[in-house]
């Protein structure tokens, strides 16, 4: 008789160990339920122009949209579009002068997150322009600094490299929005 009421508080300590477990796994399961898997931020920053035809380097006012959707919290895929706000004269290949009127690039990117913020990124885009088009392959690195309801900032840095044409840095400050 004297074990019965050791084997019911064994029991009733068990079974409050279980639903603690449960109750423990339940926010991890939720929070993977209310996973936002897509993002959007706008940016602005400067792309810098090494090799212009008018002067040893130019920096180059532009603004950025990127579209991103989440497969976890590791791996997106990302669609990457900036537009250089000015004219300016480029050295092509072939030592012509040419002239890029607000160009647009989109960039069609894979994106890795390996560490907290930290975000690299690569992928195959394209320069549109009136006179003439550039097939590139851009690589780039942010860090997203999370401030609430699936806000953040990010500070970026992006390398471009066109092929027969020049090559360009863009460093911007996103902010952006998961859904």
């Amino acid at each position: 008789m004297k074990r019965f009421p050791l084997l019911v508080l064994g029991l009733v300590s068990l079974c409050f160990t279980a639903f603690g477990q449960h109750a423990a796994l339940e926010p991890a399961e939720e929070q993977e339920m209310n996973f936002p898997h897509l993002r959007a931020a706008v940016l602005i920053g400067h792309t810098y122009v090494p090799a212009s035809a008018t002067e040893s380097h130019l920096f180059i006012p532009s603004w950025g949209l990127d579209l991103e959707y989440w497969f976890n919290e590791s791996w997106a895929i990302g669609l990457h579009n900036d537009v250089e706000l000015q004219s300016f004269l480029i050295e092509h290949l072939d030592g012509m002068e040419l002239e890029r009127e607000f160009p647009l690039v989109f960039t069609l990117d894979a994106i890795f997150k390996p560490w907290k913020g930290l975000v690299v990124q690569v992928g195959p885009g394209y320069e549109f322009e009136k006179t003439e088009n550039f097939f590139l392959v851009r690589a780039g690195v942010e860090y997203e600094i999370e401030f609430g309801h699936h806000w953040d900032l990010s500070p970026s840095l992006f390398y471009d490299t066109r092929f027969e044409a020049n090559d360009t840095w863009t460093i911007a400050l996103g902010l952006g929005k998961r859904f």
